[in-house]
């Protein structure tokens, strides 16, 4: 079968590789679809701790349950799945273990023809989507509903902040709060993301370029609820437009550290920093369900062949999508 696999630092390709049968309680699963996540990217890059190479990349995907390894797995057989990215989150559903790992590196991934997976990986895919919608929805999905959910505890009628809208976490937290009827405003370097975020239901769009945080202060623009995966210097002008007793959650930090925290402003308006990555099983089960009550649509850039992924790649480097990056099989 065919697998994207990282062969040296910076240098993925297309690999002929054997297809693994699968053993008691797995199952095999023919991919109809996988997406791409910015940890591919980190990890293609030489940016992630413990790369192995000859790894299939990817964390992303649905498609077929072919084979399984025992019978009393048989009725999971022809069922169309989207796979859990999870491994090992131990069993503090507040933070994940030290065994904690997620599929694609150092575990083979899903940008390949078939993958092998625990048969408790495995969700039925939602009805009302496509294969590349559903491909598109587990890492983004998991980590969006964790930081709004769990740690941001948002409820209809708050104000929220995305940071970098375009990416295909921000554009799932943007999917999921909007079902709540909350208001919601964005950044971003570009301004064709935010006429894009406007056309969604952005309430306000800001250009990071400028010196957005100034303009959003003098028009009185304060937020309840901040989901950011920038960090760096401006992490203290977001504590600024954080309402007292409003969260900030983060989870990424692609422009650094912050020099100097406004710890006095932090603690006088009693305002939650708080860190998140990923999420855990019943969270998994949980955005899913969320996705189906609410019928939503991942938002997808654009849809390839496999044969282009590595186009995709380039995409990525480049932070062209707003949205998902797909390949289809």
């Amino acid at each position: 079968m065919k697998a994207l696999q990282i062969v040296g630092k910076g240098q993925i390709e297309i690999q002929q590789v054997e297809k693994q049968a699968p053993a008691a309680g797995e199952a095999l699963v023919q991919l109809k679809a996988a997406a791409l996540n910015r940890r591919d990217h980190w990890i293609r890059e030489g940016k992630y701790p413990n790369i192995q190479f000859h790894t299939t990349l990817g964390s992303d995907g649905c498609g077929e349950v072919v084979e399984v390894g025992s019978s009393d797995h048989n009725d999971w057989i022809g069922k169309q799945v989207v796979i859990n990215p999870n491994i090992n989150w131990g069993e503090n559903p507040a933070c994940q273990g030290s065994d904690y790992q997620v599929l694609g590196m150092p575990t083979d991934g899903t940008l390949a023809e078939f993958i092998t997976v625990p048969v408790h990986r495995l969700t039925e895919k939602p009805k009302h989507l496509s294969t590349a919608e559903a491909a598109a929805l587990p890492l983004a999905g998991l980590t969006a509903y964790r930081a709004l959910f769990n740690h941001g505890r948002l409820v209809p009628g708050q104000k929220i902040l995305i940071t970098g809208i375009g990416g295909g976490v921000s554009q799932t937290i943007f999917l999921l709060a909007k079902a709540l009827a909350v208001e919601i405003s964005v950044t971003s370097g570009s301004e064709e993301k935010l006429a894009k975020a406007k056309e969604m239901g952005a309430s306000h769009g800001f250009n990071y370029h400028e010196e957005w945080s100034r303009q959003a202060m003098k028009a009185g623009i304060m937020f309840d609820l901040i989901i950011d995966s920038v960090g760096g210097p401006q992490l203290n002008d977001l504590i600024k437009l954080t309402n007292p007793s409003g969260r900030i959650v983060f989870y990424g930090a692609t422009t650094g550290l912050t020099d100097k925290l406004d710890l006095y402003r932090l603690f006088w308006n009693q305002i939650t920093l708080q860190g998140s990555t990923m999420g855990n099983d019943q969270e998994f089960q949980s955005m899913i369900e969320f996705v189906n009550k609410y019928q939503l649509h991942p938002v997808i850039d654009s849809q390839r062949p496999f044969a282009q992924v590595i186009d995709a790649f380039e995409s990525m480097r480049n932070s062209e999508q707003q949205g998902k990056l797909v390949v289809t099989f």
